[in-house]
Protein backbone atom coordinates (compact mmCIF):
# COMPACT_ATOMS: atom_id res chain seq x y z
CA UNK A 1 0.00 0.00 0.00
CA UNK A 2 1.00 3.78 -0.03
CA UNK A 3 1.93 5.16 2.72
CA UNK A 4 -0.74 7.50 2.11
CA UNK A 5 -3.58 5.36 2.33
CA UNK A 6 -1.68 3.61 5.57
CA UNK A 7 -3.98 4.05 8.45
CA UNK A 8 -2.51 5.50 12.09
CA UNK A 9 -3.48 2.74 14.34
CA UNK A 10 -6.18 -0.37 14.28
CA UNK A 11 -8.20 -2.06 16.28
CA UNK A 12 -9.20 -5.79 16.12
CA UNK A 13 -12.77 -6.68 18.01
CA UNK A 14 -15.64 -5.27 17.45
CA UNK A 15 -18.25 -5.82 19.54
CA UNK A 16 -19.66 -3.06 21.00
CA UNK A 17 -17.30 -1.61 22.63
CA UNK A 18 -14.67 -2.23 19.89
CA UNK A 19 -16.64 -0.33 17.47
CA UNK A 20 -17.58 2.47 20.04
CA UNK A 21 -13.70 3.05 20.85
CA UNK A 22 -12.50 2.52 16.95
CA UNK A 23 -15.41 5.78 15.86
CA UNK A 24 -14.14 7.96 18.40
CA UNK A 25 -10.41 7.11 17.03
CA UNK A 26 -11.75 7.80 14.08
CA UNK A 27 -13.83 10.99 14.89
CA UNK A 28 -11.05 12.52 16.47
CA UNK A 29 -9.17 12.51 12.98
CA UNK A 30 -7.17 9.13 13.10
CA UNK A 31 -7.42 7.03 10.26
CA UNK A 32 -8.03 3.67 11.69
CA UNK A 33 -8.15 -0.17 10.51
CA UNK A 34 -10.58 -2.30 12.16
CA UNK A 35 -10.41 -6.33 12.16
CA UNK A 36 -12.61 -8.82 13.60
CA UNK A 37 -12.78 -12.53 12.88
CA UNK A 38 -16.20 -12.51 12.21
CA UNK A 39 -16.83 -10.46 8.86
CA UNK A 40 -20.23 -9.30 9.52
CA UNK A 41 -19.00 -7.34 12.45
CA UNK A 42 -16.33 -5.34 10.46
CA UNK A 43 -18.85 -4.53 7.44
CA UNK A 44 -21.17 -3.19 10.35
CA UNK A 45 -18.44 -1.02 11.49
CA UNK A 46 -18.25 0.37 8.17
CA UNK A 47 -21.54 1.05 7.89
CA UNK A 48 -21.32 3.31 11.05
CA UNK A 49 -18.63 5.08 9.90
CA UNK A 50 -20.42 6.09 6.98
CA UNK A 51 -23.59 6.77 8.59
CA UNK A 52 -21.67 8.71 11.60
CA UNK A 53 -19.98 10.98 9.39
CA UNK A 54 -18.30 9.64 6.50
CA UNK A 55 -15.42 8.80 9.13
CA UNK A 56 -11.43 7.21 8.36
CA UNK A 57 -12.44 4.29 9.42
CA UNK A 58 -11.39 1.30 6.72
CA UNK A 59 -12.74 -2.47 7.10
CA UNK A 60 -10.61 -5.68 6.86
CA UNK A 61 -11.34 -9.55 6.48
CA UNK A 62 -8.35 -11.08 6.29
CA UNK A 63 -5.53 -10.02 9.19
CA UNK A 64 -2.75 -9.93 6.98
CA UNK A 65 -4.29 -7.48 5.39
CA UNK A 66 -5.51 -5.53 8.18
CA UNK A 67 -1.87 -5.21 9.69
CA UNK A 68 -0.50 -3.97 6.53
CA UNK A 69 -2.64 -1.27 6.51
CA UNK A 70 -1.16 0.30 9.33
CA UNK A 71 1.56 2.62 9.34
CA UNK A 72 4.79 2.03 10.78
CA UNK A 73 5.65 1.38 13.95
CA UNK A 74 2.12 -0.29 13.89
CA UNK A 75 -0.01 0.18 16.98
CA UNK A 76 -2.58 -2.49 17.27
CA UNK A 77 -5.54 -1.99 19.93
CA UNK A 78 -7.53 -5.74 20.58
CA UNK A 79 -10.79 -5.44 22.43
CA UNK A 80 -11.91 -9.12 22.74
CA UNK A 81 -12.55 -11.50 25.81
CA UNK A 82 -10.00 -11.45 28.56
CA UNK A 83 -8.12 -14.92 28.23
CA UNK A 84 -7.51 -17.29 25.55
CA UNK A 85 -9.18 -14.92 23.00
CA UNK A 86 -6.29 -12.65 23.34
CA UNK A 87 -3.70 -15.23 23.82
CA UNK A 88 -5.23 -16.06 20.29
CA UNK A 89 -5.89 -12.64 18.35
CA UNK A 90 -2.50 -11.76 19.52
CA UNK A 91 -0.97 -15.32 17.46
CA UNK A 92 -2.99 -14.42 14.32
CA UNK A 93 -1.87 -10.32 14.32
CA UNK A 94 2.01 -11.27 15.56
CA UNK A 95 2.16 -13.41 12.43
CA UNK A 96 2.57 -10.34 10.06
CA UNK A 97 3.86 -7.56 12.58
CA UNK A 98 7.03 -6.41 12.78
CA UNK A 99 10.22 -5.18 15.20
CA UNK A 100 9.28 -2.60 16.76
CA UNK A 101 5.53 -2.21 16.15
CA UNK A 102 2.87 -2.73 19.53
CA UNK A 103 0.24 -4.27 20.70
CA UNK A 104 -2.08 -2.92 23.36
CA UNK A 105 -4.83 -5.08 25.24
CA UNK A 106 -7.91 -2.53 25.67
CA UNK A 107 -9.65 -5.52 28.15
CA UNK A 108 -10.09 -6.49 31.29
CA UNK A 109 -6.93 -8.48 31.49
CA UNK A 110 -5.86 -10.10 34.81
CA UNK A 111 -2.40 -7.98 35.21
CA UNK A 112 0.01 -11.24 35.65
CA UNK A 113 -1.07 -12.64 31.98
CA UNK A 114 -0.35 -8.98 30.73
CA UNK A 115 3.07 -9.45 32.22
CA UNK A 116 3.90 -12.80 30.21
CA UNK A 117 2.47 -11.87 27.40
CA UNK A 118 4.71 -8.62 27.29
CA UNK A 119 7.37 -11.27 27.68
CA UNK A 120 6.29 -13.31 25.09
CA UNK A 121 6.09 -10.53 22.52
CA UNK A 122 9.05 -9.20 23.27
CA UNK A 123 10.38 -11.96 21.80
CA UNK A 124 9.64 -11.12 18.31
CA UNK A 125 10.58 -7.52 18.99
CA UNK A 126 7.37 -6.30 19.54
CA UNK A 127 5.98 -3.93 22.59
CA UNK A 128 2.74 -4.19 24.66
CA UNK A 129 0.44 -2.29 26.53
CA UNK A 130 -2.20 -3.61 28.74
CA UNK A 131 -4.76 -0.66 28.65
CA UNK A 132 -8.09 -0.67 31.14
CA UNK A 133 -10.66 1.53 29.43
CA UNK A 134 -13.79 2.27 31.89
CA UNK A 135 -16.90 4.11 30.79
CA UNK A 136 -19.35 1.11 28.98
CA UNK A 137 -20.41 2.13 25.52
CA UNK A 138 -20.61 5.51 25.92
CA UNK A 139 -17.79 6.51 27.30
CA UNK A 140 -15.54 4.27 24.75
CA UNK A 141 -17.73 6.09 21.68
CA UNK A 142 -17.42 9.61 23.26
CA UNK A 143 -14.49 10.02 25.44
CA UNK A 144 -13.16 6.93 28.39
CA UNK A 145 -10.92 7.15 31.43
CA UNK A 146 -7.65 5.01 30.10
CA UNK A 147 -5.20 3.43 32.04
CA UNK A 148 -2.28 2.25 29.80
CA UNK A 149 0.68 0.45 31.61
CA UNK A 150 3.58 -1.25 29.86
CA UNK A 151 6.63 0.28 28.54
CA UNK A 152 7.01 3.44 28.01
CA UNK A 153 7.99 3.52 24.52
CA UNK A 154 5.14 1.52 23.74
CA UNK A 155 3.00 3.91 25.30
CA UNK A 156 4.81 6.97 23.19
CA UNK A 157 3.37 5.01 20.22
CA UNK A 158 -0.23 5.99 21.29
CA UNK A 159 -0.14 8.90 23.57
CA UNK A 160 -1.31 11.70 20.48
CA UNK A 161 -4.08 9.58 20.20
CA UNK A 162 -5.24 8.44 23.56
CA UNK A 163 -4.90 11.93 24.94
CA UNK A 164 -7.54 12.88 22.50
CA UNK A 165 -9.36 10.15 22.77
CA UNK A 166 -9.81 10.04 26.36
CA UNK A 167 -12.52 11.87 28.13
CA UNK A 168 -11.48 15.88 29.09
CA UNK A 169 -12.25 17.75 32.30
CA UNK A 170 -10.71 20.60 33.52
CA UNK A 171 -7.27 19.94 33.99
CA UNK A 172 -6.57 17.53 31.11
CA UNK A 173 -7.34 14.46 29.52
CA UNK A 174 -8.59 10.95 31.37
CA UNK A 175 -5.32 8.95 30.60
CA UNK A 176 -1.95 8.69 31.96
CA UNK A 177 0.91 6.50 31.65
CA UNK A 178 0.26 4.21 34.47
CA UNK A 179 3.36 2.53 34.77
CA UNK A 180 5.30 -0.58 34.05
CA UNK A 181 4.32 -4.32 33.26
CA UNK A 182 0.56 -5.05 34.59
CA UNK A 183 0.20 -1.68 36.46
CA UNK A 184 -2.57 -0.38 34.10
CA UNK A 185 -4.70 -3.19 33.97
CA UNK A 186 -4.22 -3.77 37.92
CA UNK A 187 -5.53 -0.17 37.98
CA UNK A 188 -8.49 -1.00 36.19
CA UNK A 189 -9.55 -3.90 38.39
CA UNK A 190 -9.05 -1.80 41.60
CA UNK A 191 -11.11 0.73 40.02
CA UNK A 192 -13.43 -2.22 39.36
CA UNK A 193 -13.12 -2.77 42.96
CA UNK A 194 -14.39 0.56 43.90
CA UNK A 195 -17.08 0.05 41.18
CA UNK A 196 -18.38 -2.41 43.43
CA UNK A 197 -18.61 -0.68 46.39
CA UNK A 198 -20.29 2.22 45.11
CA UNK A 199 -22.77 0.27 43.36
CA UNK A 200 -23.34 -1.42 46.69
CA UNK A 201 -23.53 1.86 49.05
CA UNK A 202 -26.46 3.41 46.66
CA UNK A 203 -28.46 -0.14 46.81
CA UNK A 204 -28.26 0.06 50.46
CA UNK A 205 -29.01 3.70 50.50
CA UNK A 206 -32.36 2.82 48.18
CA UNK A 207 -33.13 0.00 50.77
CA UNK A 208 -33.45 2.38 53.40
CA UNK A 209 -34.96 4.83 51.93
CA UNK A 210 -38.22 2.11 50.55
CA UNK A 211 -38.21 -0.15 53.41
CA UNK A 212 -37.44 2.24 56.62
CA UNK A 213 -38.68 5.90 55.33
CA UNK A 214 -41.39 4.45 52.85
CA UNK A 215 -40.63 6.34 49.69
CA UNK A 216 -42.23 6.14 46.76
CA UNK A 217 -39.95 5.52 43.53
CA UNK A 218 -40.93 8.72 42.34
CA UNK A 219 -39.19 10.20 45.59
CA UNK A 220 -36.69 8.45 45.59
CA UNK A 221 -36.09 9.60 41.78
CA UNK A 222 -36.14 13.27 42.92
CA UNK A 223 -34.16 12.36 45.95
CA UNK A 224 -31.61 11.14 43.79
CA UNK A 225 -31.04 13.80 41.44
CA UNK A 226 -31.04 16.30 44.31
CA UNK A 227 -27.91 14.36 45.76
CA UNK A 228 -26.27 14.53 42.34
CA UNK A 229 -25.97 18.26 42.99
CA UNK A 230 -24.09 18.31 45.61
CA UNK A 231 -21.22 16.51 47.49
CA UNK A 232 -22.45 13.22 46.03
CA UNK A 233 -22.72 14.35 42.30
CA UNK A 234 -21.39 11.34 40.10
CA UNK A 235 -22.57 9.31 36.79
CA UNK A 236 -23.65 6.43 39.39
CA UNK A 237 -25.94 8.21 41.62
CA UNK A 238 -27.22 10.77 38.16
CA UNK A 239 -28.19 6.88 36.39
CA UNK A 240 -29.57 6.25 39.47
CA UNK A 241 -31.91 8.96 39.17
CA UNK A 242 -32.91 8.04 35.98
CA UNK A 243 -33.22 4.20 36.82
CA UNK A 244 -36.42 5.28 39.13
CA UNK A 245 -38.14 7.16 36.71
CA UNK A 246 -38.49 4.50 34.02
CA UNK A 247 -41.78 3.06 33.33
CA UNK A 248 -42.13 -0.73 32.71
CA UNK A 249 -43.90 -0.95 29.01
CA UNK A 250 -44.48 -4.54 29.53
CA UNK A 251 -46.52 -4.00 33.02
CA UNK A 252 -47.77 -1.31 35.21
CA UNK A 253 -45.36 0.28 37.47
CA UNK A 254 -41.47 1.39 36.78
CA UNK A 255 -39.48 -1.50 35.65
CA UNK A 256 -36.74 -1.12 38.73
CA UNK A 257 -39.28 -3.27 40.45
CA UNK A 258 -39.70 -5.98 37.89
CA UNK A 259 -35.97 -6.57 37.86
CA UNK A 260 -35.02 -10.04 39.43
CA UNK A 261 -32.57 -9.26 42.35
CA UNK A 262 -29.89 -11.06 41.42
CA UNK A 263 -26.62 -9.95 40.82
CA UNK A 264 -23.75 -10.56 37.82
CA UNK A 265 -20.64 -10.25 37.90
CA UNK A 266 -17.51 -10.39 35.61
CA UNK A 267 -13.94 -11.07 37.73
CA UNK A 268 -12.99 -7.61 38.30
CA UNK A 269 -14.19 -7.42 42.00
CA UNK A 270 -13.28 -10.88 43.44
CA UNK A 271 -10.09 -10.52 41.96
CA UNK A 272 -9.93 -6.81 43.57
CA UNK A 273 -10.65 -8.40 47.35
CA UNK A 274 -8.06 -11.90 46.52
CA UNK A 275 -5.51 -8.93 45.84
CA UNK A 276 -6.00 -7.00 48.97
CA UNK A 277 -6.07 -10.68 51.26
CA UNK A 278 -2.46 -10.83 49.42
CA UNK A 279 -1.06 -8.11 50.39
CA UNK A 280 -2.75 -7.89 53.96
CA UNK A 281 -4.40 -4.90 53.08
CA UNK A 282 -8.20 -4.21 54.68
CA UNK A 283 -10.96 -4.02 52.28
CA UNK A 284 -14.52 -4.93 53.79
CA UNK A 285 -16.41 -2.35 51.70
CA UNK A 286 -15.24 -4.17 48.50
CA UNK A 287 -15.68 -7.12 50.34
CA UNK A 288 -18.89 -6.78 51.48
CA UNK A 289 -20.11 -5.88 47.70
CA UNK A 290 -18.59 -8.88 46.69
CA UNK A 291 -20.47 -10.91 49.58
CA UNK A 292 -23.45 -9.33 48.59
CA UNK A 293 -23.47 -10.18 44.71
CA UNK A 294 -22.90 -13.82 45.91
CA UNK A 295 -26.08 -13.89 48.43
CA UNK A 296 -27.98 -12.19 45.80
CA UNK A 297 -27.23 -15.28 43.73
CA UNK A 298 -28.83 -17.89 46.22
CA UNK A 299 -32.35 -16.45 45.11
CA UNK A 300 -34.35 -19.63 45.27
CA UNK A 301 -32.44 -20.11 48.92
CA UNK A 302 -33.55 -17.34 50.10
CA UNK A 303 -36.90 -17.40 49.11
CA UNK A 304 -37.09 -20.32 51.14
CA UNK A 305 -35.61 -19.32 53.91
CA UNK A 306 -38.06 -16.22 53.69
CA UNK A 307 -40.75 -18.27 54.03
CA UNK A 308 -39.03 -20.60 57.47
CA UNK A 309 -38.38 -17.68 58.81
CA UNK A 310 -41.56 -16.20 58.60
CA UNK A 311 -43.31 -19.38 59.84
CA UNK A 312 -41.09 -18.99 63.01
CA UNK A 313 -42.70 -15.13 63.05
CA UNK A 314 -39.83 -13.38 61.21
CA UNK A 315 -40.94 -11.29 58.44
CA UNK A 316 -38.78 -9.55 55.86
CA UNK A 317 -38.82 -5.96 57.26
CA UNK A 318 -39.46 -6.07 61.41
CA UNK A 319 -41.73 -4.55 62.30
CA UNK A 320 -42.41 -0.53 61.15
CA UNK A 321 -41.06 2.86 62.97
CA UNK A 322 -42.26 6.18 62.70
CA UNK A 323 -39.60 8.32 60.73
CA UNK A 324 -38.60 11.99 60.04
CA UNK A 325 -38.56 11.05 56.35
CA UNK A 326 -36.61 14.78 55.71
CA UNK A 327 -34.07 13.95 58.57
CA UNK A 328 -33.72 10.09 57.15
CA UNK A 329 -33.17 11.34 53.71
CA UNK A 330 -30.26 13.51 55.11
CA UNK A 331 -28.71 11.15 57.44
CA UNK A 332 -28.66 8.57 54.30
CA UNK A 333 -26.84 10.99 52.44
CA UNK A 334 -23.91 11.46 54.90
CA UNK A 335 -24.18 7.67 55.60
CA UNK A 336 -23.53 7.46 51.67
CA UNK A 337 -21.09 9.62 51.71
CA UNK A 338 -18.99 9.00 54.74
CA UNK A 339 -18.80 5.15 53.56
CA UNK A 340 -17.91 5.82 49.41
CA UNK A 341 -14.78 7.28 51.21
CA UNK A 342 -13.74 4.40 52.77
CA UNK A 343 -14.49 2.74 49.72
CA UNK A 344 -12.00 4.84 47.85
CA UNK A 345 -9.91 4.74 50.74
CA UNK A 346 -9.51 0.67 50.51
CA UNK A 347 -8.69 1.04 46.65
CA UNK A 348 -6.04 3.80 46.81
CA UNK A 349 -4.47 1.73 50.21
CA UNK A 350 -4.20 -1.57 47.51
CA UNK A 351 -3.10 0.29 44.56
CA UNK A 352 -0.20 1.54 46.66
CA UNK A 353 0.95 -1.46 48.56
CA UNK A 354 1.15 -2.95 45.24
CA UNK A 355 3.03 -0.33 43.58
CA UNK A 356 5.05 -1.12 46.24
CA UNK A 357 5.31 -4.78 45.88
CA UNK A 358 6.41 -4.05 42.31
CA UNK A 359 7.77 -0.93 41.92
CA UNK A 360 5.42 0.74 39.89
CA UNK A 361 5.58 4.35 41.41
CA UNK A 362 1.73 4.73 40.94
CA UNK A 363 1.33 8.53 41.11
CA UNK A 364 -2.68 8.01 43.17
CA UNK A 365 -3.34 11.80 43.03
CA UNK A 366 -3.21 11.30 39.18
CA UNK A 367 -5.26 8.10 39.32
CA UNK A 368 -7.77 9.89 41.13
CA UNK A 369 -7.58 12.89 38.28
CA UNK A 370 -8.15 10.17 35.19
CA UNK A 371 -10.95 9.07 36.87
CA UNK A 372 -12.81 12.73 37.30
CA UNK A 373 -13.94 11.86 33.52
CA UNK A 374 -15.37 9.28 31.44
CA UNK A 375 -15.44 6.46 33.63
CA UNK A 376 -18.43 4.86 35.57
CA UNK A 377 -16.72 5.62 38.91
CA UNK A 378 -16.80 9.22 37.96
CA UNK A 379 -17.72 11.64 40.97
CA UNK A 380 -17.31 15.49 41.79
CA UNK A 381 -14.98 14.21 44.59
CA UNK A 382 -12.22 12.83 42.92
CA UNK A 383 -10.86 16.03 42.29
CA UNK A 384 -10.74 16.96 46.14
CA UNK A 385 -8.82 12.96 46.56
CA UNK A 386 -6.10 14.16 43.82
CA UNK A 387 -5.76 17.35 46.27
CA UNK A 388 -5.50 15.06 48.95
CA UNK A 389 -2.27 13.06 47.27
CA UNK A 390 -1.46 16.52 45.96
CA UNK A 391 -1.22 18.20 49.35
CA UNK A 392 0.46 14.59 50.61
CA UNK A 393 2.10 11.97 48.44
CA UNK A 394 2.66 10.00 51.01
CA UNK A 395 -0.82 10.19 52.52
CA UNK A 396 -1.43 7.20 54.98
CA UNK A 397 -5.08 7.36 54.22
CA UNK A 398 -7.62 9.46 52.68
CA UNK A 399 -9.41 9.25 56.30
CA UNK A 400 -6.26 11.07 57.93
CA UNK A 401 -6.52 13.90 55.21
CA UNK A 402 -7.96 17.11 57.41
CA UNK A 403 -10.26 17.69 54.83
CA UNK A 404 -11.33 14.51 54.91
CA UNK A 405 -11.17 13.57 58.62
CA UNK A 406 -13.10 16.33 59.13
CA UNK A 407 -15.94 15.18 57.19
CA UNK A 408 -15.83 11.78 58.31
CA UNK A 409 -16.00 13.11 62.22
CA UNK A 410 -19.27 15.51 61.01
CA UNK A 411 -21.31 12.45 59.33
CA UNK A 412 -20.51 9.68 61.71
CA UNK A 413 -23.33 10.60 64.24
CA UNK A 414 -25.92 10.26 61.08
CA UNK A 415 -23.98 7.39 59.50
CA UNK A 416 -24.12 5.31 63.23
CA UNK A 417 -28.04 6.40 63.36
CA UNK A 418 -28.58 5.15 59.54
CA UNK A 419 -26.80 1.78 60.03
CA UNK A 420 -28.50 0.82 63.48
CA UNK A 421 -32.18 1.50 62.14
CA UNK A 422 -31.21 -0.54 59.00
CA UNK A 423 -29.76 -3.15 61.62
CA UNK A 424 -33.01 -3.00 64.41
CA UNK A 425 -35.52 -3.58 61.17
CA UNK A 426 -33.34 -6.02 60.07
CA UNK A 427 -32.62 -4.28 56.89
CA UNK A 428 -29.09 -5.15 55.58
CA UNK A 429 -26.52 -2.85 55.25
CA UNK A 430 -23.42 -4.98 54.81
CA UNK A 431 -21.32 -2.16 52.90
CA UNK A 432 -22.54 0.97 55.12
CA UNK A 433 -21.99 -1.65 58.36
CA UNK A 434 -18.35 -2.66 57.17
CA UNK A 435 -17.20 0.83 56.31
CA UNK A 436 -18.21 2.34 59.56
CA UNK A 437 -16.65 -1.00 61.21
CA UNK A 438 -13.31 -0.24 59.27
CA UNK A 439 -13.91 3.55 59.84
CA UNK A 440 -14.21 2.89 63.88
CA UNK A 441 -11.00 0.21 63.79
CA UNK A 442 -8.77 2.66 62.29
CA UNK A 443 -9.35 5.52 63.76
CA UNK A 444 -9.18 3.53 67.72
CA UNK A 445 -5.71 3.35 69.18
CA UNK A 446 -5.79 0.35 70.89
CA UNK A 447 -7.73 -2.76 69.68
CA UNK A 448 -8.73 -6.27 71.35
CA UNK A 449 -5.79 -7.79 68.92
CA UNK A 450 -3.86 -8.17 72.19
CA UNK A 451 -6.62 -10.89 73.16
CA UNK A 452 -6.15 -12.24 69.90
CA UNK A 453 -2.68 -12.93 70.00
CA UNK A 454 -2.34 -13.78 73.33
CA UNK A 455 -4.83 -16.90 72.01
CA UNK A 456 -2.49 -17.01 69.11
CA UNK A 457 0.91 -17.79 71.33
CA UNK A 458 -1.58 -19.94 74.53
CA UNK A 459 -2.16 -23.02 71.43
CA UNK A 460 0.64 -22.01 68.98
CA UNK A 461 3.71 -20.29 70.52
CA UNK A 462 3.26 -17.53 68.15
CA UNK A 463 4.81 -15.56 70.88
CA UNK A 464 4.11 -11.39 71.27
CA UNK A 465 5.33 -7.86 71.63
CA UNK A 466 4.47 -5.96 74.82
CA UNK A 467 3.87 -2.04 74.97
CA UNK A 468 6.14 -1.36 77.42
CA UNK A 469 9.19 -3.63 75.97
CA UNK A 470 10.90 -4.39 73.14
CA UNK A 471 11.44 -7.66 72.20
CA UNK A 472 9.77 -10.83 71.42
CA UNK A 473 7.96 -13.01 74.34
CA UNK A 474 6.47 -16.48 74.76
CA UNK A 475 4.61 -17.22 78.03
CA UNK A 476 3.34 -20.99 79.25
CA UNK A 477 -0.33 -19.71 79.20
CA UNK A 478 -1.38 -23.17 80.68
CA UNK A 479 1.00 -23.77 83.14
CA UNK A 480 0.51 -19.94 84.45
CA UNK A 481 -3.17 -20.58 84.41
CA UNK A 482 -3.11 -23.20 86.99
CA UNK A 483 -1.08 -21.52 88.91
CA UNK A 484 -3.00 -18.69 89.04
CA UNK A 485 -5.83 -21.36 89.88
CA UNK A 486 -3.99 -23.01 92.37
CA UNK A 487 -3.08 -19.74 93.81
CA UNK A 488 -6.81 -18.22 94.09
CA UNK A 489 -8.17 -21.48 95.55
CA UNK A 490 -5.72 -21.51 98.38
CA UNK A 491 -7.00 -18.03 99.14
CA UNK A 492 -10.46 -18.97 99.07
Amino acid sequence: MEAVDLSRIGLAGLAVMGQNLALNIAEKGFPISVYNRSSNKVDDTVERAKDEGNLPLKGFHDPKDFVLSIQKPRAVVILVKAGAPVDQTIATLSNYMEPGDCIVDGGNEWYENTERRAKQVAEKGLLYLGMGVSGGEEGARYGPSLMPGGTREAYNYIEDVVKKVAAQVDDGPCVTYVGEGGAGNFVKMVHNGIEYGDMQLISEAYDVLKCVGGLSNEEIAETFVEWNRGELESFLVEITADIFTVKDDLAEGELVDKILDKTGMKGTGKWTVQQAAELSIAAPTIAASLDSRFLSGLKEEREIAAKIFKEHGLTDVLGSQTVDKKRLIDDVRKALYASKICSYAQGMNLLRAKSAEKSWDLNLGELARIWKGGCIIRAVFLDRIKKAYDRNPKLASLLVDPEFAQEMVDRQSAWRRVVGLAMSMGISTPGMSASLAYFDTYRRGRLPANLVQAQRDYFGAHTYERVDRPGSYHSEWAKLARKSKTTVKAYT
